[in-house]
């Protein structure tokens, strides 16, 4: 770790190593549309310090699921979140990185505007912070784009859009991180990029990921379990193990 990053853990305390200890249970989650079940007995058990990544085709529930979490639909179901240690009850805090932002062309947004809405309640049209500035630069550093600071939103590449939001998911640090395809229509340096991130992040920081992704190359080269969905779990386990189901190979053929 740099100097800079060094720094920033001492400043901030965000970086913690991840000490293995603290689970999320998902027990029996389900969703329904009226009588559709969209999802349904969806039991898992998920480390800090991995990368769990959603695979299965289209329509599968992996992005409902996520809504589950993030408590956008309504489920059934219970999401705890324990430290093993003594198996105590906590509090789940949870970030978020969504597939894509909506942002018109020429709106007058930057990043910083964007960031500092998510973490202060210091109105932003009225005056800039230093201070908070540089909070959010030192934030953005840990994702190499601390230079985006300044610019508007609506200019960002697919790849800057999805290393600002990594850096507001991340401020303050969560127990889970969710990532909901967030490299969709991103280049290979992007993707190269994210996936350094991601390693970045399970080193240096006591929580779990969960990622939805297509990318079964990337996902068998960077992901510690792989749960294969198909409105309930189908199959879970090492990329290898889920690659050599049966049922892998029913959906993907």
């Amino acid at each position: 770790m740099n100097k800079e990053k060094e720094s920033i853990k001492r400043k901030y305390r965000i970086l913690q190593p991840p000490c293995g200890l603290h689970c999320i249970k998902m027990n029996d989650i389900g969703v329904r549309v009226g009588k559709e079940i969209i999802i349904e007995h969806v039991n898992l058990h998920i480390h800090c310090g991995k990368l769990t990544v959603l695979i299965g085709r289209n329509g599968a529930g992996k992005s409902t699921l996520i809504k589950a979490v993030l408590g956008e639909v309504p489920h059934s179901g219970t999401i705890e979140f324990r430290d093993m240690r003594d198996r105590s009850m906590q509090d789940l805090k949870v970030g978020y990185v969504p597939q894509t932002l909506n942002i018109e062309k020429n709106t007058p947004t930057s990043v910083y505007d964007m960031f500092a809405s998510y973490i202060s309640n210091i109105p932003v049209c009225f005056w800039k912070s230093r201070k908070l500035a540089e909070r959010i630069k030192d934030s953005l550093s840990l994702f190499e784009a601390q230079e985006l600071l300044d610019k508007q939103v609506c200019d960002l590449s697919g790849g800057e859009l999805q290393r600002v939001l990594l850096s507001i998911a991340c401020d303050p640090v969560p127990n889970l991180l969710l990532l909901d395809e967030p490299v969709s229509g991103i280049d290979q340096n992007g993707m190269e990029l994210f996936y350094r991130n991601i390693n970045m992040l399970k080193k240096n920081y006591d929580l779990a990921m969960i990622l939805v992704s297509h990318d079964l190359d990337y996902v068998s080269r960077y992901a510690d379990n792989v749960i294969l969905i198909d409105r309930t779990v189908l199959a879970q386990g090492s990329p290898e193990q889920v690659f050599a189901s049966k049922e892998f190979k029913q959906i993907f053929g």
